[in-house]
């Protein structure tokens, strides 16, 4: 990896990460080529936390259909952060 910013791709905000954000775990979108101890590197310097435990999943792709126009959505690499108690990260309060 070239830098942090290079692994933390984007914070994932849907309805069920905003429930989760209440009790200290948090989702990212991040670099396919990432492991847990470059995604945990750069969350705590990023956001000057500390990072619990982190949970990879890598989302397949979906198929997509537009009239008679076929594709996919793009697959990516999602992260699962629980942070240490008394750790938040301000970006996800709305």
């Amino acid at each position: 990896m070239k830098s942090i910013y290079d692994v933390v791709i984007r914070p994932i905000i849907t309805e069920k990460s905003s429930q989760l954000a209440e009790k200290l775990v948090y989702t990212f979108e991040v670099a396919r080529e990432a492991n847990k101890v470059e995604i945990k590197d750069a969350i705590e310097k990023i956001f000057n936390v500390k990072v619990e435990k982190i949970q990879t999943i890598n989302v397949k792709r979906k198929a997509k259909r537009m009239n008679r126009y076929e594709g996919f959505k793009p697959g990516y690499k999602k992260a699962i952060v629980t942070l240490a108690k008394g750790q938040k990260i301000d970006a996800f309060e709305v």
